[in-house]
């Protein structure tokens, strides 16, 4: 048994992190000791942080990083061979794909050695490599664990009137695009 961490780059849930280790906790009693996760995001960051500290009380678990380019290894200044000296990392062969799709191409084949995706996809985005990550693993039967709440994003319940007065109250100006 082997779980999958895929979601957002960017994540805004402040309780996040305990829903996270609820889900691994289940899965640990459940008999899964693996879990893997790539390096391109706040969920990813989340998911490998939880899993250290649930290390801790789990001794026995399994943590596997996957470094999806050898150019992020070569830029000294984002690659810390410490940040990643406690856990297994993977790199699968996909150097040669365009460096677009290097992410999508790993998801998949982390995708395709697990049987569970705890993810955090919110599945009304228009485009999302996440989505497209969870799609791909409902295809391949995998165990779907989506810890994406609605009320998660920022601006959830306000009226249109009341973001445009915390933008302003934030920034003294509505965005652009508004």
């Amino acid at each position: 048994m082997k779980t999958a961490f895929i979601g957002h780059r960017r994540i805004f849930a402040n309780t996040l992190q305990r829903r996270i280790k609820e889900a691994i906790r289940a899965k640990i009693e459940r008999g899964c000791i693996s879990f893997t996760m790539g390096t391109h995001g706040e969920f990813d960051n989340l998911a490998l942080h939880t899993c250290r500290e649930l290390r801790n009380e789990y001794p026995g678990m399994q943590i596997e990083v996957v470094l999806t380019s050898l150019h992020a290894i070569e830029k000294v200044e984002e690659w810390d061979s410490a940040a990643y000296s406690d856990v297994s990392t993977v790199m699968y062969e996909i150097e040669e794909a365009h460096y677009k799709r290097q992410i999508t191409l790993s998801n998949r084949k982390m995708i395709d050695t697990c049987d569970t995706l705890i993810c955090y996809v919110d599945e009304k985005a228009y485009q999302s490599g996440a989505k497209t990550a969870m799609r791909y693993a409902k295809q391949k039967g995998l165990q779907i664990i989506n810890l994406y709440d609605e009320k998660d994003k920022p601006f959830y319940g306000m009226t249109d009137e009341e973001i445009a007065a915390k933008w302003k109250e934030i920034c003294g100006h509505l965005p652009k695009n508004s």
